[in-house]
This record gives C-alpha cells, structure tokens and sequence, in this order.
C-alpha cells in the first residue's frame, strides 16, 4: 500500500494537510487534515511501508494499545481510499 504519486502532505498554519499536486487535482480537490498520528501513518505510507511495520512505529511513538492503532490505522486508509489516495 502507498500513496499514489502526486499527492504531499504539506504545512499550512502550523498544521499538516493532504493535498493534490499537478494531474491528481484532478481527481481528488480537497485536503486532508492530519493529526499527529495520521501524519506519522502518512509518512511510513509514503514509504511504501506495510500496516504492521506503521504499527509498531505508532506505538513506539505513542502509549497506547495496538487494538486501538490498528482501528485509528484502518480508518485513515479507509479515509484516503475514499479519496482515491492509495495505489
């Protein structure tokens, strides 16, 4: 899973939005804000790296509980598949 070319998360106002670049305006006009936590997932996406492997690093970074990652994990893919976001 990663994140299709031509889409950034950039810093607006101190905080950090999903937006399209070039030809993938045209499919996807809006932004995506993210949290710290989506901004860490967007990162490892970016990366090409897998859900377990984003898991670990949340939970390295964060004191909670892997149930609770994977539900925040899953719900954010599923945010930027609506969107079109992922290859």
């Amino acid at each position: 899973m990663k994140i299709k070319s031509g889409f950034v998360a950039r810093e607006i106002a101190g905080e950090y939005v999903v937006v399209a670049l070039g030809a993938a305006s045209k499919i996807f006009n809006g932004i995506i804000k993210l949290n710290d936590t989506a901004k860490l997932i967007w990162d490892k996406l970016s990366l090409g790296w897998e859900k377990d492997a984003i898991v670990d690093a949340v939970l390295q970074e964060y004191e909670t509980d892997r149930a609770t990652v994977e539900a925040d994990f899953d719900r954010f893919v599923d945010t930027l598949k609506g969107a079109n976001i992922l290859e």
